[in-house]
């Protein structure tokens, strides 16, 4: 019987092998679980570009919106283990999640059902306020919404999510209050600081730039624990003593867990060609995304420790 099992475990692994290496042997699916635009598409697009010259299969970009992400993820979660399915996101994997725990809902989709396949891009974010703000600095900041609690607005993404969880983490550890002005995503979010309706957001470096480098928006500190090429000079929380204020606006490649390990490190050594790319590279620094590709077991590592981050930040946001 041993013998048996023996020899029918190697046929077995002689057959995911050479699955393995006629991978792919179809089309690739990418999914975005956003609509069209913003991050995820900035790296879907150049990564399906890329994928499909080096494999000749064709890797269409299929956005699935809705539910912050959530259907999106759900759908990848659920499809077959088999390594056709790549899911490109951001932080509001994990920050869905830790939302639905404080509501006591069940999320359409959980941690254990995907699997990190690569880090893209981790880019902080950057806090800015309105030019007529006499700010410059958090300091300045600080000793202005402690004098005027409740009355400074800023705007987010959204409760919970990945500009307003990072703003909860400031204002805890500075202990000042400001009121809060959610929107529908990152971009309505800086259009309400732009229009002077918020004083303060937060954003991604490639959002930003245009209208700091124009003097539209200020920027004052990064949430990163370095500089960013596009704001070298703008110190980070951690520099100025807040040292459990991090967070960054990143993109990450998952696939549906249980993916035989031949095929996964075929996924694996295809994703970290792509990222090496000059025209996946390009794409990215064209827009002031700095990639900064980490391998699944990395990526990981990057992930677990954001996540816990996120999670201690929602726990103490609590019900909205």
């Amino acid at each position: 019987m041993t013998i048996r099992l023996m020899a029918t475990a190697a046929l077995l692994l002689a057959a995911m092998t050479g699955h393995a290496q006629d991978y792919p042997a179809r089309a690739i699916n990418i999914t975005v679980p956003n609509p069209p635009g913003g991050m995820n598409q900035i790296h879907a697009v150049p990564l399906s570009a890329v994928l499909e010259k080096m494999t000749g299969q064709p890797a269409p970009v299929i956005n699935r919106p809705g539910g912050t992400a959530a259907v999106g993820t759900a759908y990848v979660a659920n499809q077959a283990a088999d390594g056709y399915n790549i899911l490109v996101t951001t932080a509001n994997l994990h920050l869905v999640i830790e939302k639905d725990k404080i509501y006591g809902v069940k999320s359409p989709f959980t941690l254990e059902q995907i699997a990190p396949l690569a880090l893209m891009s981790a880019d902080p974010l950057i806090m800015v306020v309105h030019p007529s703000m006499p700010v410059k600095t958090v300091k300045d900041l600080v000793a202005i919404a402690k004098k005027k609690p409740n009355e400074i607005i800023y705007s987010t993404s959204g409760p919970y999510g990945i500009t307003h969880t990072p703003t909860a983490m400031f204002m805890d550890a500075t202990g000042v209050t400001m009121r809060h002005l959610p929107t529908t995503g990152g971009g309505p979010a800086i259009l309400q600081a732009l229009g002077g309706h918020s004083q303060v957001t937060g954003g991604g470096p490639a959002a930003l730039y245009p209208h700091t480098k124009a003097g539209k928006l200020r920027p004052i500190a990064s949430w990163g624990v370095k500089p960013h090429p596009a704001f070298p000079d703008v110190p980070s929380f951690q520099s100025l003593g807040y040292k459990d204020v991090e967070a960054y606006l990143w993109v990450g490649l998952f696939t549906t867990a249980g993916v035989p390990e031949p095929v996964f490190n075929r996924m694996r050594a295809l994703v970290a060609k792509a990222a090496a790319d000059p025209v996946f590279k390009q794409a990215l620094e064209n827009v002031q995304v700095v990639p900064d590709y980490r391998d699944a077991a990395e990526f990981k590592k990057f992930f677990d420790a954001d996540h816990q981050r996120m999670a201690a930040a929602i726990k103490k946001i609590g019900k909205l």
